[in-house]
């Protein structure tokens, strides 16, 4: 917690007041909940951003579309468009956002990817679609309570534990902790690849008070894949400037630290919309360097803003390389996931 944040109480008070009225409303039913027209799950955290929420989406998809049209819809954070969408060949990060976009890119038309603010009429539109789809993921939707999905998701990080949090502004909390309530099952990301079972205990008991009994609490960590040229062929050396615009990069320096040589990072704001002024930074930082022969990695999230943003020649001067991101699960945890979304997801659809 920041040293000020104390001074900060009496808004983080107000703003508790004001979330659980909301919440408690829906829970009354003054606020109303509508079931989704299609199966559903929804992917959430209670905190503000970095996660893990599109990687997760992006392993849910590869697990479920083998048993089906599989569609996701996100509010499209950061674009510069309202209403609803579906991506296409013409579509840019601008119009739909960086995350659906790259989901866009990565899984193309095998999937539909979908953004709409109000996501009870997205719903509406999607169940009008000539193909419907047979799941869609609702991205970022924890607190998005108008829709009532068929699984809900929480996620919180190792490294953050939702527990450990506060409310905004004091800490990063969208909500109270006893929003893990709604939760079907909570899942702790970007864990060590060797969390020992008295760690995990020890983690299941500090999330226990504020879960339903029945809640399952399974643990997932982050797998890096080998580092693929965002555009043209090229070398890849292992003296590297980290390019990154993430709520959280911490998993990923302490990643690229261990396993290159990291020579500089460069940090902007997540869902950062990147600049002339920022590739001109990013190029002098590049001849500040280019004696060590560095290469510039990146996220995926962030390559889809670079690509689409980059002045002329730029790309092809400065070799720029994405770093694709996985969850993995230990066998016992996803058949656990598996096993709910068959229970609770895809008996709707065949009821």
């Amino acid at each position: 917690m920041r040293w000020y944040a104390f001074l900060l109480y009496p808004f983080a008070l107000l703003y508790d007041l004001v979330t659980r009225l909301r919440n408690w409303f829906f829970d009354m039913g003054w606020l109303k909940s509508v079931p989704a027209p299609m199966p559903t799950v929804v992917v959430g955290n209670l905190s503000v951003g970095g996660t893990g929420k599109t990687p997760m989406v992006e392993y849910l998809i590869r697990k479920l579309q083998d048993q089906g049209k599989v569609a996701t819809l996100s509010r499209g954070y950061g674009r510069e468009t309202k209403g609803f969408l579906k991506a296409g060949e013409q579509i840019t990060p601008q119009d739909i956002g960086d995350e659906p976009f790259q989901i866009y890119q990565k899984f193309g038309n095998n999937i539909s990817v979908f953004v709409g603010e109000d996501r009870v009429k997205a719903l509406e539109k999607i169940a009008s679609e000539t193909k419907v789809p047979e799941l869609v993921i609702l991205d970022d939707a924890y607190q998005h309570r108008y829709v009532k999905g068929d699984l809900t998701i929480l996620l919180t990080t190792y490294q953050q534990p939702f527990f450990s949090d506060y409310l905004l502004p004091m800490g990063r909390l969208r909500e109270s902790r006893s929003g893990a309530k709604r939760a079907d099952v909570i899942i702790v990301t970007k864990s060590p690849e060797e969390l020992s079972e008295s760690d995990k205990r020890r983690l299941i008991g500090s999330v226990s008070p504020y879960k339903r009994q029945e809640t399952p609490v399974l643990f997932c960590s982050i797998s890096y894949g080998e580092p693929k040229p965002l555009c043209n062929p090229s070398p890849f050396f292992q003296k590297i400037i980290l390019l990154t615009g993430l709520a959280n990069d911490r998993p990923l320096v302490e990643f690229v630290r261990e396993k290159y040589e990291l020579l500089e990072v460069m940090r902007y704001p997540d869902h950062h919309d990147y600049s002339q002024a920022d590739f001109d930074k990013i190029q002098a930082m590049f001849k500040q360097l280019e004696s060590q022969n560095p290469v510039v990695l990146t996220t995926e999230k962030d390559a889809v803003k670079v690509k689409s943003s980059a002045p002329k020649g730029f790309l092809e001067e400065i070799p720029i390389f994405v770093l694709p991101i996985e969850m993995s699960f230990s066998a016992d945890d996803e058949l656990t996931l598996v096993q709910l979304i068959q229970q609770k997801v895809f008996k709707k659809g065949k009821s």
